[in-house]
């Protein structure tokens, strides 16, 4: 995917092979080496009924291993020659399209993709039913709206089974933060309500070339039923933005733009609004918003 024009610490560090050319600077490219894209691919394990939605493909270091599988990828990439130079290299199992993944409605032509079948299924068993996964590589300035639109389509369609990506490490730092440090944040929570977070290895700058000034992560979501059971998934999602926007705030601040009945809801929820937004545990953010809905409901006489 291309990266703004003005080089940027976190610009897109691109999954890629080493291409005839040299990296693009204008695009912030940095091409993953053969041995690590490999380790990739496996961590990926794919099994026969998956289906695979690949985000910013480049060249196709991830998407060549992969489809070695059989399963069918819809590789989805914003740069044009990328998308050209990819079509003429890739085998029958994969279709390369132009696009942005945060606008373009790919659910469509995923659904058509039929998956691959075990070659000896057992005798009297019926083919693998398919599931839906998500791969790639995360250009990094715009990954935490990618990782959003995942959530969204989850939230939404509830089709996919899991995403193995790579971001920035400082990013999988947040993604995996526990209560109370100071990575745990409106990320941790929102992607944590709906997926499991697991950081299955980092990627030194010696993977890429030219080796980048930040470290990258590959993390796996798999997603699920919501880890807390809200009334109100949106005020949910509303009242944690508003919480972790003024997280140097106690609660009681934090949240009085939010609703100004937050102390009599915060006493009501048994939570101390001396307390930082950081220090609530999952369970507790639920039980709050279900409180804020119930007193923004109307009275029935």
């Amino acid at each position: 995917m291309k990266a703004r024009r003005r080089p940027l610490k976190n610009s897109a560090v691109r999954l890629r092979g080493t291409p005839k050319g040299r990296p693009r600077k204008r695009f912030g490219q940095h091409f993953l080496l053969k041995p690590w894209a490999a380790k990739v691919a496996a961590s990926v394990e794919p099994q026969p009924g998956d289906v695979f939605l690949e985000i910013g493909p480049g060249p196709g270091a991830l998407t060549l291993p992969l489809a070695e599988s059989g399963a069918p990828i819809l590789a989805i990439e914003i740069d044009r020659d990328l998308v050209a130079d990819l079509a003429t290299k890739v085998p029958k199992n994969v279709t390369v399209m132009s696009g942005d993944v945060l606008t373009t409605d790919v659910l469509a032509v995923l659904s058509g993709l039929e998956p691959q079948h075990a070659l000896t299924p057992p005798a009297g068993e019926a083919p693998p039913a398919r599931r839906f996964r998500i791969v790639g590589n995360l250009p990094y300035y715009i990954a935490s709206p990618i990782l959003i639109r995942l959530i969204e389509w989850h939230r939404r369609e509830g089709i996919f089974a899991d995403a193995t990506v790579m971001v920035q490490k400082e990013m999988a730092d947040r993604l995996v933060a526990k209560p109370g440090g100071r990575d745990f944040g409106v990320l941790t929570v929102l992607l944590g309500q709906h997926a499991r977070i697991t950081r299955l290895f980092d990627l030194p700058a010696s993977a890429f070339k030219p080796a980048p000034k930040v470290r990258s992560s590959v993390i796996r979501l798999e997603f699920g039923p919501p880890a807390v059971r809200v009334v109100d998934e949106n005020l949910f999602e509303r009242m944690v933005k508003a919480m972790f926007g003024q997280r140097r705030k106690t609660l009681t601040n934090a949240l009085k733009g939010f609703d100004p009945t937050t102390p009599a809801v915060l006493a009501l929820a048994g939570i101390d609004g001396m307390r930082r937004p950081e220090t609530l545990q999952l369970e507790e953010m639920g039980r709050l918003a279900d409180l804020f809905s119930s007193v923004r409901e109307p009275r029935v006489l």
